[in-house]
């Protein structure tokens, strides 16, 4: 009898969870594009991508790249594509995994991106000024040295986000459990703590349709597929990252939050040193400078790149 009752009970907390995660699923059903410009897909290798495009196709192209979290998508540069595209042919990508890209349940790797981005960039622009955020400007460092990029901008990167845990990704990739903790890992109030802990210097300027969307994206179909690898510390790539852009032949800049803890503003100090780099430091801000205060990283990146200017 007893059996009974704790398999009866086990049975129906898997039902509840099962039924709790469609739910989910069905409240977030489709993700918009809100980016302004025209939206356009690119096929590699079998996976479908998406990307916006604003701006004047004669300006220089600039591709921004997405950092990685649970609820990562293009829609990270919302409040840069407009001004940006005064002045740039701006594209803003969804990379494999997240956004309005498809989702498939890959063992997603820095190499897997890096390779993503070359491609892409070879594929659909002419080169490229790439800014990329955080993670992501790792995967851009291993691209440009076989891409022709006309320079870097990179905000807050780093290679070292986590000791590999492989148990991690397996056990966020399993159908029920795994699902039902990245639910769980993935509620609006733990992105928007994400948001106040390590995007933003003032929790005010958090935008609560950004978190809507986050969570909106943290909850599409395959969704936790590209996040497992990331919390199991496997898209960390396998280089130094001073010693990279120290050989690297591109132009590049990096871009800082004087106040960021999750990627200290005193490791930027010591890669700008080491590679003989240009670095920006934007005041009251941490880990996303370019979202916190848009006019002000457009201003500095006027200033950087002044190619740019009719």
């Amino acid at each position: 009898m007893r059996l009974r009752t704790v398999l009866g009970a086990a049975v129906g907390t898997v039902g509840a969870a099962v039924l709790g995660n469609r739910l989910l699923a069905k409240r977030a059903d489709g993700l918009e594009n809100l980016l302004v410009g025209i939206e356009r897909t690119y096929r590699w290798r079998g996976i479908e991508t998406t990307y916006t495009v604003a701006g004047d196709p004669d300006d220089p192209d600039m591709l921004l790249c997405h950092g990685v979290h649970a609820g990562a998508s293009s829609y990270e540069f919302e409040p840069l594509v407009e001004q940006l595209a005064e002045n740039y042919h701006v594209i803003a990508v969804d990379l494999p995994g997240f956004g309005r890209s498809e989702r498939p349940p890959l063992v997603y790797s820095a190499t897997l991106y890096a390779e993503f981005l070359r491609d892409f960039a070879a594929d659909v622009t002419d080169e490229p000024i790439v800014v990329a955020s955080s993670l992501t400007g790792s995967f851009a460092v291993e691209a440009a040295a076989e891409s022709d990029f006309e320079q870097l901008v990179l905000i807050c990167p780093t290679a070292e986000t986590a000791d590999e845990r492989p148990w991690v990704r397996t056990l966020i990739r399993t159908p029920v459990v795994g699902t039902t903790l990245f639910n769980l890992l993935a509620t609006k109030p733990s992105l928007r703590y994400f948001y106040d802990r390590d995007g933003y210097y003032d929790s005010s300027r958090i935008d609560e349709e950004e978190v809507e969307y986050a969570w909106r994206s943290a909850h599409q179909p395959g969704a936790r597929y590209a996040p497992a690898s990331f919390s199991a510390g496997t898209l960390d790539p396998d280089f130094d990252l001073q010693t990279e852009l120290a050989a690297l032949e591109t132009p590049t800049t990096l871009v800082w939050g004087r106040d960021a803890d999750l990627v200290p503003l005193r490791e930027g100090r010591s890669l700008a040193d080491a590679a003989d780099l240009d670095l920006v430091v934007i005041d009251y801000a941490t880990q996303l400078p370019h979202a916190e205060h848009p006019e002000k990283f457009v201003e500095y990146l006027s200033a950087e790149l002044p190619r740019a200017e009719r």
